[in-house]
Parts: C-alpha cells; sequence; structure tokens
C-alpha cells in the first residue's frame, strides 16, 4: 500500500466517501442509538443495555426469528438445488440452452413486491379455483394459515432466486475441463459418479457463493413477505425485517427497533461468516 502514489487515493476516494456515508456512519450510529433513548427526532437519554435486555424477553421477535431461521434453511437448501438441477440442464448440450437461461432467469428481475402481489393472486385465486373446481380442500384458503403462509413464501423465494443461482453455478460448471469427464466415462464411470466424484467437487466454489448469497437475502427478506402475506395470520408469518419495520414505525419505538436490527445484523453476520469458513475449508479437502 506504500507504493500507491495520490492518483490511486483520488480514484479512490470517492468509493471510500459513499462506503462511509451510506454504510459504515449509518451502522455506527445505529449501534450508538441502541444504548439510548432515541425516538427517531432526539436523542434521548442513555440507558445502556436495556433495550438489549427487553430483546431476550420479546415473545413477537423470537418468534419473528424463529421463523425466519426454519423459513431461510428451507429456501437455501431447495434455492440451491433447483439452481444446480437447472444449470446442469442448460449446460447439457440441448439445443434450446441459451432459450432456457433466459426463461429461467427472468423471475429474478421481477420486483419483490409485484412478485409478492402476483403469487398472491396465484395462491388465493387460482388455487381456490382449481381445489374448489377438483373438490381438494388442502388447495383452498392458501395464505390463510400459518403452515401454507410459510410454504407459500419459500415457493415464491425459490422461484425468484433459484435462476439467479444457476448462473453462478454455470460459470463454474463451464469450467470444468471436458477431458476428464471424457476420460471417466471411458473408465466406465456412470453419470452420477462423473457428477458425484468430479463435477461437484470442481465447483464448490459455487456451494460457498451460492450459499452465502442465498443466506443473507433469505434472512433479510421484506418486501415479498409485506406483499404475500404481510405477516398473517396474526403475524405467525412475520419475518425479522417485518418484525423490526413495525416496531420502528407502528410502535414508534425507535431506539428498541435499532436494538433488534443491531442483533439482528449480528446473528445474520456471524452464520454468513462461519458458513463461508466452514465451505472454504470444504473446498480444501475435496
Amino acid at each position: 500500500m506504500r507504493t500507491r502514489d495520490l492518483s490511486y487515493w483520488l480514484f479512490l476516494a470517492p468509493v471510500l466517501l459513499a462506503l462511509s456515508m451510506v454504510v459504515i456512519l449509518p451502522l455506527g450510529l445505529g449501534i450508538y442509538y441502541s444504548f439510548t433513548n432515541w425516538n427517531g427526532i432526539e436523542t434521548g437519554g442513555f440507558i445502556g443495555f436495556e433495550n438489549y435486555i427487553n430483546i431476550f424477553s420479546d415473545k413477537k421477535f423470537m418468534a419473528a426469528l424463529w421463523f425466519t431461521v426454519k423459513f431461510s434453511v428451507v429456501s437455501i437448501i431447495l434455492i440451491n438445488l433447483i439452481g444446480l438441477s437447472l444449470a446442469l440442464i442448460v449446460t447439457s448440450r440441448i439445443k434450446s440452452s441459451n432459450f432456457l437461461r433466459t426463461i429461467f432467469f427472468m423471475p429474478n428481475l421481477i420486483g419483490g413486491l409485484i412478485l409478492g402481489f402476483i403469487w398472491q393472486f396465484i395462491f388465493m385465486k387460482v388455487f381456490d379455483g382449481i381445489g374448489s373446481l377438483m373438490g381438494v380442500e388442502s388447495l383452498q384458503g392458501w395464505l390463510s394459515t400459518t403452515e401454507t403462509g410459510f410454504w407459500g413464501l419459500v415457493i415464491l423465494m425459490s422461484w425468484q432466486m433459484s435462476g439467479y443461482i444457476m448462473v453462478i453455478y454455470i460459470a463454474y460448471l463451464e469450467g470444468v475441463p471436458h477431458e476428464l469427464l471424457e476420460a471417466a466415462e471411458i473408465d466406465g464411470a456412470s453419470p452420477f459418479q462423473r457428477l458425484r466424484y468430479i463435477v461437484l467437487p470442481l465447483v464448490a466454489p459455487a456451494f460457498t457463493v451460492s450459499m452465502f448469497l442465498t443466506l443473507s437475502n433469505t434472512f433479510k427478506l421484506y418486501d415479498q413477505n409485506l406483499s404475500l402475506t404481510a405477516g398473517g395470520p396474526y403475524n405467525s408469518t412475520q419475518m425479522v425485517a417485518m418484525e423490526i419495520f413495525k416496531t420502528a414505525f407502528v410502535e414508534l419505538n425507535m431506539s428498541y427497533a435499532q436494538a433488534k436490527a443491531v442483533i439482528f445484523f449480528i446473528i445474520v453476520a456471524v452464520i454468513s461468516l462461519t458458513q463461508v469458513y466452514i465451505n472454504k475449508k470444504r473446498e480444501v479437502e475435496l
């Protein structure tokens, strides 16, 4: 870094300034406000760890956190399985591969709010119509229970993100040397054996990137949660981001909401860094 000249730092200064103003400064102020009685306008008095202590007895926050964890675990598994499957399909030398890549990626281009309203119509109107026509009660009244609301969010998130994750897997799959696959095929390895012992170890870095992206996106989900279920019924499908938002702008308890946001940030950061560390370690072992 000592060898960098003045022009290097001049070019870097706008980025560092923007990062400081948009990320670092708000994060520092948020942590400070969480230790005060801040109401959104005035800082108020310093109250120490009172907000943080109250979080652990807040049943609504704990319920939202548990729902978010369950949703994230299921969504991460499904999104990566579907994304990898789609990537294997479009890299299998079929004629319509470019067309399929476009079709699979398109849901990721739709905004979260619009996507939520689209799937709300599908679940509440289309599913209900099919259920009424065929006499299947399980298809009627979707999003009216906690269980169907949970799976509705999982379906929506999987449909939206699978195409994006597919692109990441495609980039690594196309980097697998064909000579290795041809040699394994000549030696009598089955398609499943080639996938397990050659393809998957070579695309291990893709799992690290994809799991990090899906983990961070599922934990921070808000738009789709708002437009699809709005946290209902009775806040049973409310995720952490929505719970924090309601604490701040509905209950007008800004400092308490900020403390929740700090705790949430720490949880997501710890889980994400742990996941990256474990996957990186597996890459070396493979």
